[in-house]
């Protein structure tokens, strides 16, 4: 009797144990990594793309092991300003710099107070990392006989430091681990912008103590090309993005059950140069651009791996996705018979879809059903919402104007981001895009970016913008602003309201 009451009560404490188990796994909050590709195009994944010339066997598993959206957004067309979206759930309108890009010198976009998906992340119990490029402007120590510059709160973030004016002996006053990460080990800017060198949590890893003299560009910027600057004796442009992802793996190899993490990884590829290690070199069939895009969608087949070998697959939220459109001119598609945008028209910079439209995976295998698409509209500022909700938070703190949730969607419980009312986007040269439902607006004529002719004058008589209707035109071929003038009209409002004072925040 005794015996059969022992074997009752261990089959109830192993009851009670697994209960405790299963719920502990319930409350467990997701590991998140966000994988920020630099100037990928919608059409270089095979996913995405059956035509493409590029193998991305990796990032076509991942799609087959979470959700594919086709119609997700940068919020620029160029880095800067979709970074600061991504970090702050902001639209770069509202930034101190709405459009253009920052350099190496410049000092930071992102205020020491402002909210961010680190900052909210960390308050809920989470080690947050990020490893790649920053490009949000950084802290650089300033020369005593220069420190009245910094009364002006847009110096140094307008307009690129003058580095005569920087005490490069000192270290950063701030950077990334000013706005909530817990470990940094970012490049300043872009592969092509000086100074060539790695910072880990906010100190110089090695003393910018040489120079390059630069590559020269071709005609089209393109390929192995940077600008002439300060060097860090060791920076070797061929091996930064091995670099970033041995970075990345050991941040994630230091990670226990126990917390979760963050980490943030914006991989500065394929963006100018084109700079594939050997072992990728000659690898596919359209240039160092192609074997480029090889090189990343390699290294995301490693930190999966890592993933895997640590048991940390089901509940991590992996996020694949791009800064902006591609940058791949008409010569490049004739050369190579590869549309890097697809059959969306336009590139990098452009208010057209090919400026902003970016594949966008998402793969959590503990709330996500694997193989699963979704066609609902969002953008890349809906971050810091998403990741709210997802852990809990609630506080008017992080509740962000431009940001809004994407779990409904991830779940599968919606189709559409629920209480977002449009989506907007800029163009590099500052065109103002609104998009809702089928309807699309460009507050200007040309593409607004780096497609030739960027901007043209309205004459006399016709339609000063741009209106397309993408259930009926996806190629944004036929303007129809003077046939719809009251979708201009509620557009434009609404766009207004956006961007004015009546944001959500404060209905």
């Amino acid at each position: 009797m005794i015996k059969i009451l022992s074997i009752s009560a261990f089959a109830l404490l192993a009851f009670q144990l697994t209960s405790t188990e299963i719920q502990a796994q319930k409350t467990t909050k997701p590991n998140i990594i966000y994988i920020l590709a630099d100037d990928l195009g919608y059409g270089d994944l095979a996913v995405y793309n059956k035509g493409s010339k590029i193998a991305t066997p990796n990032l076509d598993k991942l799609a087959s092991q979470g959700m594919r959206f086709t119609d997700a957004h940068s919020t620029s067309g160029v880095c800067t300003p979709t970074r600061y979206s991504v970090m702050t759930g902001r639209y770069p309108c509202r930034s101190k710099l709405p459009v253009g890009v920052m350099h190496g010198y410049n000092r930071p976009l992102i205020e020491n107070d402002r909210a961010t998906v680190a900052s909210m992340l960390k308050k809920n119990g989470y080690n947050t990392g990020v490893v790649g490029k920053w490009h949000l402007g950084l802290g650089w120590a300033i020369k005593p006989e220069y420190a009245s510059k910094l009364n002006d709160p847009l110096y140094g973030v307008s307009a690129e430091m003058d580095s005569t004016e920087i005490d490069f002996n000192k270290d950063f006053t701030s950077g990334p681990n000013s706005v909530g990460f817990d470990y940094s080990y970012v490049l300043p800017a872009s592969l092509d912008m000086q100074p060539y060198c790695y910072i880990e949590n906010h100190k110089f890893v090695e003393p910018l103590t040489t120079r390059t003299m630069g590559r020269k560009p071709e005609a089209d910027y393109a390929r192995a090309f940077w600008r002439e600057g300060k060097m860090s004796t060791n920076f070797d442009f061929y091996n930064v993005v091995p670099t970033f992802m041995d970075k990345a793996t050991q941040f994630i190899k230091k990670q226990s059950a126990s917390k979760p993490f963050f980490l943030y990884l914006p991989v500065p590829a394929p963006h100018t140069p084109w700079v594939p290690s050997a072992e990728f070199f000659g690898k596919s069939s359209i240039g160092e651009y192609g074997d480029f895009v090889m090189q990343l969608d390699a290294a995301v087949g490693k930190l999966l791996a890592t993933l895997d070998s640590m048991g940390m697959t089901k509940n991590t939220m992996i996020v694949f996705t791009s800064d902006n459109g591609p940058y791949w001119r008409d010569n490049y598609i004739k050369k190579y018979e590869h549309k890097a945008s697809g059959d969306l028209r336009g590139m990098k910079g452009d208010a057209f879809e090919a400026g902003h439209r970016v594949p966008f995976i998402v793969r959590w295998p503990a709330a996500i059903k694997a193989g699963s698409v979704s066609n609902a509209t969002t953008t890349l500022a809906n971050l810091m919402a998403t990741s709210a909700d997802m852990v809990g938070e609630k506080s008017p703190a992080f509740k962000t104007e431009d940001s809004y949730s994407l779990l409904p969607v991830l779940t599968g419980k919606t189709n559409t981001v629920t209480n977002q009312p449009a989506v907007v986007h800029i163009s590099s040269i500052g065109y103002m895009v609104i998009r809702q439902g089928d309807w699309k607006l460009i507050q200007g004529l040309g593409s607004g970016g780096f497609t030739l002719p960027k901007e043209v004058k309205a004459a006399p008589g016709e339609a000063p913008w741009q209106l397309y209707n993408l259930a009926e035109d996806p190629h944004e071929d036929n303007n129809v602003y003077d046939k719809y003038p009251e979708k201009v009209k509620a557009l434009t409002d609404m766009l207004n309201d956006i961007k004015g004072a009546k944001t959500r925040l404060e209905k």
